[in-house]
């Protein structure tokens, strides 16, 4: 039994956590970190959880805190994570951080799309980028995880097949995503109240989305060379939910058939990725509540272009349940452990 602490445990991204580890065979939650909750039981923030799982939330205190877990989970704002990673390695511990803080691999491309100093840059090399289906040997014994933005799972994972076998231009591609408010936290900003987004579908931060940066450098790595995309992001009036339009022109004539076909070759032994049948769509409804990614693809002739459709619940394989994936890798248990049950649909 693994004993693993989570801080910033009330927020959607941290309560998801608490809601697939409370279950977990193999691990143990210890610890439960909110500073605006301090002593107050988890299932009195969130009902669901009464009779179920009622720890009391932590003070952060990492002295006391480091005392009751073998590994942490941060879910806490980019730039905060200074003030409690470095402290938790000194001390012979382990995380898996949902920040942007510990993704890149430049600092300088860091500060310049978060707009603020890294100050843990001798850190960045010990950490791992924490997408399971690309650096699962790297992840297993790593000290820092940083478990990658939703946007960029859903992206990369759509693409991978494509640049890795060296099938589409590298110039010109351009991703639509779309994500449902969940994405933006749990924010009480007027721009996430339900009046203004019910009955509403907008994009936002128009070619400037820090995601943008984090898709480039591993859209870059399975290229081999340097890479720049378009990407515009959309919210639209649902709680959670993903879905990526990736647009990119190939090399050489090719069937969606034969495509499909390299898809599912390229990921075969991926139990958390379903590469559809010619013809089927992926929806959000298929993926949210679960670890799963879908993902489809249309060559469209006329233009010797293809279209990549990936799917997923951003609260889920693009954060709380990919971390589990993380988790388990990194304690040696099975990657399915805790995460087997199939989306909500409903």
């Amino acid at each position: 039994m693994v004993n693993v602490g989570i801080i910033g445990a009330t927020g959607y991204v941290g309560i998801e956590i608490v809601r697939l580890l409370q279950k977990h065979p193999g691990i143990k939650i210890t610890s439960i970190v909110s500073q605006n909750f301090v002593g107050q039981k988890v299932s009195d923030i969130y009902p669901t959880l009464r009779n179920v799982f009622d720890m009391k939330c932590d003070a952060l205190d990492i002295e006391a805190i480091s005392k009751k877990a073998d590994i942490f989970v941060t879910a806490l704002p980019h730039g905060v994570s200074k003030e409690v990673i470095p402290k938790l390695i000194n001390l012979g511990k382990r995380v898996v951080d949902h920040s942007g803080d510990f993704r890149y691999k430049n600092v300088d491309v860091y500060e310049k799309w978060y707009g603020i100093k890294h100050e843990m840059p001798e850190l960045l090399e010990k950490s791992v980028y924490g997408l399971p289906e690309l650096y699962r040997d790297k992840i297993k014994d790593a000290m820092i995880v940083g478990n990658p933005g939703c946007y960029p799972t859903c992206s990369i994972m759509g693409l991978a097949p494509l640049l890795k076998n060296k099938l589409i231009e590298t110039k010109n591609i351009i991703i639509d995503a779309t994500s449902g408010v969940t994405g933006a936290g749990r924010s009480t900003d007027l721009a996430y109240q339900f009046c203004e987004c019910t009955e509403n579908y907008k994009a936002y931060k128009v070619s400037t989305h820090r995601h943008t940066s984090e898709i480039e450098q591993e859209l870059s790595f399975l290229a081999n060379e340097e890479m720049l995309i378009s990407f515009t992001p959309h919210l639209a009036p649902m709680k959670r939910g993903m879905l990526c339009t990736s647009y990119a022109n190939l090399k050489n004539e090719t069937s969606s058939s034969e495509l499909i076909k390299l898809y599912r070759e390229f990921y075969k032994d991926e139990y958390f990725v379903r590469v559809l049948d010619e013809g089927k769509l992926p929806e959000t409804k298929y993926t949210v509540g679960s670890n799963f990614i879908d993902i489809s693809l249309v060559v469209d002739k006329r233009l010797n272009r293809v279209v990549v459709l990936s799917c997923l619940d951003n609260l889920g394989k693009g954060a709380s349940s990919q971390a589990v994936q993380d988790l388990n890798i990194m304690c040696g248990y099975a990657e399915t452990t805790g995460l087997e049950s199939p989306g909500l649909y409903l």
